[in-house]
């Protein structure tokens, strides 16, 4: 009969195997013909719930497992794109729903290289990610000074939130080929990528994140006006470049710094205009524009001021405020 060391070595050299195979087949394999396709691992996949679904975003998110190890899947209907018009058209076959005089609505089927679905998965997924992405009620913080200092600001503290993967980014260790612009500079430098919901294949959704290169800036709380050249340089060159690779002037464009942020290390929005993107709403977004005009007529504005944001019920800062009574 075995003894336990054997059985566990057993059980890990199994569990390794388990991952590597995983691995494998979520490697993407080129095949020579600019299409790169990996295995259909979604194959093995075995939902547990719906996290959360969006008929409006065109989004569903999906709670599972796959080769054993919890997974979140994300099922994204991608945009149509004008240059696939022509073929869509013509390439398509139509079902008839109903028709009532001028009006009638189809089922239509496309091609299967134009009906994609942007698929991302998450595995091994935490119970952090389930729950990032689980449908959730969502609460108004008025947050105050007083409010930052003695709640937000500790609990920052107290997480030790890693940002490592944006130092990856800024030293070229990770994404360094997603790069569209930089300015190396170390006081008013940034580099500019696409975001990952932007497909990069039109500019009706364009949204890309500058990152600066200027450490210890957690969010808009630490702004001062010494920081408004940075901010100046970064909508300077940000709209210049958008505008010279994407073809869209400033006035196209919504720039913007989250509050709450999702990660503690400055970075600046740029969306399309006509792109509702996620978080771009006034609970959320403030116009780049504000905040170095905010800066300059009033040093201590973010500071001081009382700033709103949305938090979710699951959010631990959240918990903080209403342990503390605020909410």
């Amino acid at each position: 009969m075995a003894d336990n060391a054997t059985i566990e070595n057993n059980e890990k050299s199994s569990n390794e195997l388990s991952k590597k195979k995983l691995k494998r087949d979520l490697d993407v394999e080129d095949h020579g013909d600019g299409v790169e396709c990996g295995a259909n691992i979604l194959s093995g996949f075995k939902t547990t719930r719906v996290l959360r679904e969006s008929a409006r975003e065109k989004t569903i998110f999906i709670h599972g497992k796959l080769e054993d190890q919890e997974a979140v899947v994300i099922l994204e209907k991608t945009p149509i794109s004008e240059d696939s018009l022509s073929e869509l058209f013509s390439g398509s076959r139509m079902k008839l729903d109903m028709k009532n005089d001028i009006y009638s609505t189809y089922q239509l089927q496309p091609p299967a290289h134009l009906n994609k679905i942007k698929t991302t998965v998450v595995c091994p997924a935490t119970e952090k990610h389930v729950k990032k992405y689980q449908s959730q009620e969502i609460f108004l913080v008025k947050e105050t000074e007083e409010d930052y200092n003695n709640i937000t600001l500790p609990y920052i503290q107290q997480q030790s939130f890693s940002i490592q993967w944006v130092f990856n980014i800024l030293e070229k260790k990770a994404e360094a080929d997603r790069i569209v612009f930089e300015d190396p500079d170390s006081q008013l430098g940034f580099v500019l990528l696409p975001d990952f919901k932007w497909d990069q294949k039109q500019n009706d959704n364009l949204y890309l994140i500058a990152i600066a290169h200027q450490r210890g800036i957690k969010s808009l709380r630490d702004l001062t006006p010494k920081h408004v050249p940075l901010l100046k340089n970064i909508l300077k060159k940000g709209e210049e470049t958008i505008m010279q690779r994407y073809g869209l002037p400033a006035w196209k464009l919504r720039v913007y710094i989250h509050y709450q942020p999702s990660y503690y290390h400055l970075h600046v929005h740029f969306t399309a205009l006509e792109y509702d993107a996620p978080g771009c709403d006034v609970t959320r977004a403030h116009l780049i524009q504000n905040v170095i005009q905010n800066l300059q007529l009033y040093p201590q504005y973010y500071k001081t001021q009382t700033l709103s944001f949305t938090s979710r019920e699951d959010d631990g800062l959240l918990s903080k405020f209403k342990d503390a009574g605020r909410l």
